[in-house]
């Protein structure tokens, strides 16, 4: 939670960088006033380095396929299979038709969707993440203390392994960082560029986006499963952890506000993705890449939620480290178009 916590902070620079720059070169069509934008064009037409632009479009097709499709599908299928029992093929199957009936109506269908999904879902888990917070507002200080320590400090095997454990905390919190706010992905400009809204107005929204998922919403998260005991019971999997310390903290609601919400998350990420990775090898390809996308979305999807939960954790976070190094680069490269775009353009 530490490193997750600093990994946001140096984020919310890396998210306004990209959105900003995302709007400031994405590329309008007159004649139907579809609207392309993301590091690809920044990279290609502020960088100017097109080959580096390919580059990161294919490396964000198929790391889509992963942090946006595969893990999500399966956590979706762990817990169903956990909490009703489903078996993991028929869960998957559920999953992409789901997912089938949105993505394959483009991205109209997929803003209305997300639209009235997102905020539902923030509000309900967030008014049950506090409930539980301030039911156990009395071990609050330890578990942040513990949080703190813990992050400089091995919690378990000491001696030749501390190093390791500090090690393997900085480099799973930062992943999970990345992981739930994108923030040096650039994938979340590739959406922010369809907004109807200045870059640097759009920018600040992104700077919100990382506080939201990260500095809130994974902090409630790890906090509830701080403090209601629940954190090292060799019982547990990892997909029912939460729902587990939801269901301590309010019992008999806790554990279906959790599934449900879940769900919900889960299913709004893989539209988005699923958006990213299209644009992304749309821009490659052009549009005659779009379908054939979509139903390789799918077919992932399905691979994803009958896997190995820890392979395709590990297979997810060396793509999002590959996709990130072309648009760190530019955002390097690029930093004096930001502040100069910020100067001129204040809110």
């Amino acid at each position: 939670l530490f490193w997750m916590w600093v990994t946001a902070v140096v984020g919310m620079a890396t998210k306004f960088s990209e959105v900003v720059l995302g709007m400031k070169y994405r590329q309008v069509n007159v004649q139907n006033g579809a609207i392309a934008g993301g590091p690809m064009y920044y990279i290609a037409d502020g960088l100017g380095k097109k080959w580096l632009a390919g580059v990161y479009a294919f490396l964000t097709g198929v790391a889509a396929l992963g942090i946006g499709n595969m893990v999500q599908a399966n956590t979706v299928a762990s817990s169903l299979y956990e909490t009703a029992a489903l078996s993991r093929p028929i869960a998957a199957g559920l999953i992409v038709a789901l997912v089938a009936v949105v993505i394959l109506g483009g991205v109209k269908r997929i803003g209305r969707t997300t639209e009235y999904l997102v905020p539902f879902m923030a509000v309900l888990y967030l008014a049950g993440g506090i409930f539980i917070l301030l039911r156990y507002i009395s071990v609050l200080p330890d578990a942040f203390a513990t949080i703190v320590s813990s992050a400089f400090t091995p919690a378990a095997p000491v001696g030749a392994w501390g190093g390791a454990t500090v090690m393997m905390a900085m480099r799973y919190g930062i992943a999970r960082g990345i992981f739930s706010n994108e923030a040096g992905l650039g994938s979340a400009s590739i959406i922010h560029s369809q907004a109807k809204n200045t870059p640097v107005a759009q920018g600040f929204w992104g700077i919100w986006e990382v506080c939201v998922d990260t500095l809130i919403v994974a902090s409630i998260t790890g906090l509830v499963i701080m403090v209601t005991g629940v954190l090292g019971d060799p019982d547990l999997s990892p997909a029912v952890l939460a729902a587990t310390a939801f269901a301590r903290g309010l019992p008999g609601l806790g554990q279906h506000l959790v599934f449900v919400c879940l769900i919900l998350f889960a299913y709004s990420t893989m539209l988005t993705w699923s958006f990213y990775g299209e644009k992304a090898w749309e821009y490659l390809f052009g549009k005659i890449a779009v379908i054939p996308y979509r139903i390789l979305f799918l077919v992932f999807l399905y691979i994803g939620a009958i896997g190995a939960l820890r392979l395709v954790w590990d297979v997810s976070d060396t793509l999002n480290g590959l996709m990130a190094v072309p648009n760190l680069v530019a955002l390097l490269v690029l930093a004096r178009v930001v502040v100069k775009e910020k100067q001129d353009n204040p809110l």
